[in-house]
């Protein structure tokens, strides 16, 4: 499967509460993770064993040397993972509370510097499409975001799209999506473009799929509720609930449902199937510190799952 997204490095405190605006909290503890959308996303899918090749950039300094090297170390293929030489290595400041939510600000950096040719080359380098399963996220250029779904889609590709940030994402982008995986306030923001008010998931949800929209289904991630899973056409909606567990933070639990999801159908598993495995990937991804830490490997999820089924 292939990755398009942006690379980070997570400058994390993690303190008793958050911030309101204005307010300064003390009492911190300082981190440093590796993080971006694009690189959390290839580290979930890669850990589950699926082959996984990131398209994306970062700068040619400390961060972006260490970006890639943690990357690499997943086994995951960076040979489409550019250098921008002027510009930065994308940067996110994370605050932790202590319940394990959290607020984040992201400053671009190289992520900024991908645009359609340079994703058209990566994505023509790597050969066929036909038959794989694209992920793509939104912390990257718009043109970006839809040249590397047009191409897939051309090509005969799944296209999975992560809506995160979903400021600007219109009917256009999604009519190219096959699977698209929002939280509450994205799917929200994506049914405002087809003047869908009504507050209630599975009818925005609705509203976005079918002809002209999103092609085969809308996962809408639930945090502690787990998953909305509303298929095209006539199929009901289901409730996927989260396995319990003990969250420490949840940072990139997001990205770990969508690179679970997109490695799980890579793997030929039902879409049914990869969303159930995908929330208790995410469940799990919550229980360590960091965006990536927890991330399960395939042992970690399919023994966490048959431990569900038999409770």
């Amino acid at each position: 499967m292939i990755v398009v997204g942006s690379v980070n490095v997570d400058l994390v405190i993690r303190g008793p509460r958050l911030p309101g605006p204005g307010e300064t909290v003390t009492g911190g503890v300082f981190e440093r993770h590796q993080g971006g959308k694009g690189g959390n996303q290839a580290v979930a899918a890669a850990r589950l064993g699926s082959p996984t090749v990131l398209v994306g950039a970062v700068g040619d300094d400390e961060f972006g040397r260490e970006a890639r090297a943690a990357l690499a170390a997943e086994g995951i293929d960076v040979s489409e993972l550019a250098t921008a030489s002027a510009e930065p290595t994308g940067v996110a400041l994370i605050l932790v509370a202590d319940d394990g939510e959290n607020s984040i600000s992201v400053a671009s950096g190289a992520n900024a510097r991908l645009n359609a040719e340079s994703v058209k080359e990566s994505l023509g380098r790597l050969g066929s499409l036909h038959g794989d399963v694209i992920l793509v996220s939104r912390e990257i250029p718009p043109h970006a975001i839809r040249q590397a779904l047009r191409l897939a889609r051309a090509e005969g590709a799944v296209t999975v799209l992560n809506p995160a940030p979903a400021g600007g994402i219109d009917l256009e982008e999604l009519a190219l999506v096959d699977v698209l995986t929002p939280n509450r306030g994205e799917l929200a923001a994506a049914a405002l473009t087809v003047g869908a008010s009504r507050p209630e998931p599975e009818v925005q949800a609705r509203r976005l799929t079918g002809p002209g929209g999103v092609r085969q289904a809308i996962v809408v991630t639930l945090g502690a509720e787990g998953a909305l899973f509303v298929p095209t056409g006539d199929a009901p909606a289901a409730s996927v609930p989260v396995h319990s567990v003990r969250a420490v933070d949840t940072t990139g639990a997001g990205d770990a449902f969508s690179g679970a999801l997109a490695a799980l159908l890579a793997s030929d598993r039902s879409l049914e199937d990869a969303v159930r495995g995908a929330v208790v990937a995410a469940g799990l991804s919550t229980t360590v510190p960091g965006a990536r830490e927890g991330m399960p490997t395939l042992a970690d999820l399919e023994a966490s799952m048959r431990t569900a089924d038999q409770g």
